[in-house]
């Protein structure tokens, strides 16, 4: 594990990390899974955390083996109308919904010359960090539609680290999701988990929440 003194930036997750829209996800796709029919179950809410929304629609649709019985334009009906719904959801968030700690966190690295990005599978992140006002911490988002695979491959926190035009070894990516952190560990960079360290195992830092989450832990972490 490298240094601190190596590394030269972070790469975000925004659902959970950031802010807890995790929950305006799963109330979106609920309400599209009760439209459906579709028993709404804990698997399904915890399956659809960290991945894309056609990944998430395909994870809903094929746990009642109902996948083919749409064509392809009706799945992008339907992940447009869950996105609609999503939409109206953040679009209640304020600079108060940012996670306890987070914004200390983000003045800590930006006071330390930290560069940070953005490295989220919603396609919503830039509005979603104007509501949240703190847009200006993050020199780049990556934008999911432009990487070829969604976590759990590296492509994600690959471009994060692009972005910051850093060899990813020396940045850290932060993570709430065990697809996440497989999509950091793929890429090469270190990873954080915030949350349950079963679920985060393969994380190579754990906190149980993003209250617990200093600069000066994650740096203690490295330098041992």
């Amino acid at each position: 594990m490298k240094h601190f003194d190596d590394i030269k930036g972070f790469a975000f997750d925004l659902d959970g990390v950031l802010a807890d829209t995790a929950k305006f996800h799963s109330q979106a796709w609920q309400q599209i899974a009760e439209e459906l029919k579709i028993p709404w179950t804990p698997e399904l809410e915890s399956g659809i955390k960290g991945i894309d929304r056609m990944s998430s629609l395909m994870l809903i649709l094929n746990s009642a083996g109902v996948a083919d019985n749409y064509t392809e334009e009706q799945k992008e009906a339907l992940a447009k109308r869950k996105n609609d719904h999503y939409q109206e959801l953040i679009g209640t968030l304020t600079p108060d919904d940012v996670l306890p700690g987070m914004r200390k966190f983000l003045d800590e690295l930006k006071a330390n010359h930290l560069s940070m990005s953005i490295a989220s599978a919603s396609k919503n992140a830039p509005f979603i960090l104007e509501k949240l006002a703190i847009s200006d911490y993050f020199v780049g988002v990556v934008d999911p539609s432009k990487v070829k695979e969604g976590k759990p491959a590296p492509d994600i926190f690959a471009e994060a680290a692009k972005i910051l035009n850093a060899d990813p070894t020396t940045v850290i990516g932060l993570e709430d999701s065990a697809a996440g952190i497989a999509s950091i560990n793929a890429a090469d960079e270190i990873s954080v988990g915030i949350g349950d360290k079963g679920l985060l195992h393969e994380a190579k830092i754990n906190f149980p929440s993003t209250a617990d989450v200093t600069l000066a832990k994650v740096r203690a972490h490295l330098n041992w």
